[in-house]
């Protein structure tokens, strides 16, 4: 589960984004679920954290960081 999660948080740094955002995105969950994840009061289903993981290798983050508008 760790891995997991660190691999979330990972992804997410890498868009400038928070976890539960990304939580968002891929599963169609509340931000909520990513808050109950941390705080140990609940995991995902294998089913959402492999749908989670599928997103993130089909939308993989870019290898440089976003650059802002001037």
């Amino acid at each position: 589960m760790e891995q997991f999660m660190e691999e979330v948080r990972a992804y997410a740094d890498a868009l400038g984004v928070q976890p539960s955002t990304v939580v968002q995105r891929a599963a169609k969950l509340g931000g909520a679920a990513w808050a109950k994840w941390e705080a140990g009061d609940g995991s995902p289903t294998l089913r959402t954290a492999d749908k989670i993981l599928k997103f993130i290798r089909e939308n993989p983050a870019p290898t440089e960081p976003l650059k802002e508008a001037s």
